[in-house]
C-alpha cells in the first residue's frame, strides 16, 4: 500500500514558478514509477511527467518541455513536480500517482495503482 498527499498548488500569474510536492508513504519513491497527471475542467486526464523508480530517466510531455521538471528526493520520500514559466493552458488539478510494480516509466494512466487527491494549480493570465 502507497499513500500519495500533494501540496504546492495556488493561484500564480503567468510567468510565474511553482513547485508542488507529492509525499509518499507505506514503501520507498526509489523502489517504483511515478508520475504526475493533470485534469483541467472538462478535459481528460493527461500526463504531464513520470519518472522511473533510479529517476534516472524522466518522460514529458510535449506542451511542459523544457518548463516542467520532476525528482525525487529519497530521503524525504517525495517526488516534485518543479513548474517554470507558468501559463494560463496550465491550469488543472495536479495528481501524482504510483506503480509499485514497475521500475521504469509508465506513461499509460491506467497502469498506476495508486493517487493522490490532487492540487489545484491556477495561473491567471
Amino acid at each position: 500500500q502507497v499513500q500519495l498527499v500533494e501540496s504546492g498548488g495556488g493561484l500564480v500569474q503567468a510567468g510565474d514558478s511553482l513547485r508542488l510536492s507529492c509525499a509518499a508513504s507505506g514503501r520507498t519513491v526509489s523502489r517504483y514509477a511515478t508520475g504526475w497527471f493533470r485534469q483541467a475542467p472538462g478535459k481528460q486526464r493527461e500526463l504531464v511527467a513520470a519518472s522511473a523508480a533510479s529517476g534516472g530517466s524522466t518522460y514529458y510531455t510535449d506542451s511542459v518541455k523544457g518548463r516542467f521538471t520532476i525528482s525525487r528526493e529519497n530521503a524525504k520520500n517525495t517526488v516534485y513536480l518543479q513548474m517554470n514559466n507558468l501559463k494560463a493552458e496550465d491550469t488543472a488539478v495536479y495528481y501524482c500517482a504510483a506503480d509499485t510494480t514497475r521500475w521504469g516509466i509508465r506513461t499509460d494512466m491506467h497502469g498506476y495503482e495508486y493517487w493522490g487527491q490532487g492540487t489545484q494549480v491556477t495561473v491567471s493570465s
